[in-house]
């Protein structure tokens, strides 16, 4: 393959929406109480880019190394596994993401304080132990409330504004549930060969059909949890039901990836309703 493509496929493009989403809706917030300031506001979405573009790569690479991407996978076709990038050459692009993601969020310290450092240190830990240890112990979930949506929320918003309010930590906590849902489909799709693997995720312990209405309720949750700011994430449950009739419908199988589409296609359309609602309301 392609060396420029092989690159392209490794980092998952239609992965980085889901990076900027909670970093969209921490400014639009900001801008609405009339504050923005563009220079860590720029540096926020380009951490969360680097973090997430990072986060697949280390995925991509210690999945290929402990043989959860074998000939059964049923996800999108995987760089390493595929011999498309080398184990090697992807463990230097690792190392290069890093260092990138560190030196863009190290300026953050001018706005938010030394604290930063430290939070940046714990974003790159995460990296790591997502994939080598807390997505094999049912903590991913966990794991995504965090870094997809409470921590970037409300420290974007904090570097702007100087403080956190109940609203932004509302918000941050439903664009965690609704990205969450993702894992869920993803692991609700692997949930057989993750089992054989030894890879005890959220799915796998509680099994497929409390899944199922794990991924119901959050869609529903996400909505109350903003529902005092603005009623036009109301328009997003319509696409998540339909989603959550298609689990039920498919079941399991390479099927459920259009899913997985869709569902990162529910997560862009909640985060731009919420945002729009905001603005709204001003």
């Amino acid at each position: 393959m392609n060396p420029i493509k092989a690159w392209l496929l490794a980092i998952r493009p239609k992965t980085l929406a889901g990076a900027l989403a909670p970093i969209g809706v921490a400014l639009t917030m900001a801008w609405v109480n009339g504050y923005f300031l563009w220079k860590p506001a720029l540096l926020c979405a380009v951490f969360a880019l680097l973090m997430q573009i990072d986060a697949n790569l280390i995925n991509d690479y210690f999945d290929y190394r402990n043989g959860t991407d074998g000939e059964e996978r049923l996800g999108p076709e995987r760089a390493c596994a595929r011999g498309w990038i080398s184990p090697h050459a992807m463990l230097v692009g690792i190392i290069l993401c890093t260092l990138s993601a560190c030196l863009v969020g190290l300026p953050l310290v001018h706005w938010g304080g030394w604290e930063m450092i430290l939070l940046g240190l714990i974003c790159v830990l995460a990296c790591f132990l997502y994939t080598t240890t807390f997505s094999r112990v049912a903590l991913g979930d966990l794991l995504v409330l965090l870094f997809f949506g409470i921590i970037p929320v409300c420290v974007t918003y904090y570097l702007q504004v100087g403080e956190i309010s109940r609203q932004v930590l509302m918000a941050s906590v439903a664009m965690g549930l609704v990205t969450d849902c993702l894992l869920l489909v993803n692991n609700y799709r692997d949930r057989d060969t993750d089992y054989w693997a030894g890879k005890r995720t959220l799915v796998v312990i509680i099994g497929g059909r409390a899944t199922l209405w794990l991924y119901f309720w959050l869609g529903p949750l996400a909505i109350a949890l903003v529902f005092p700011t603005t009623i036009l994430p109301l328009l997003y449950l319509p696409l998540h039901l339909h989603n959550w009739q298609s689990m039920f419908r498919i079941h399991k199988g390479r099927e459920l990836n259009t899913v997985l589409g869709r569902t990162s296609l529910a997560i862009l359309l909640f985060a731009i309703l919420y945002c729009a609602g905001v603005v709204l309301e001003m």
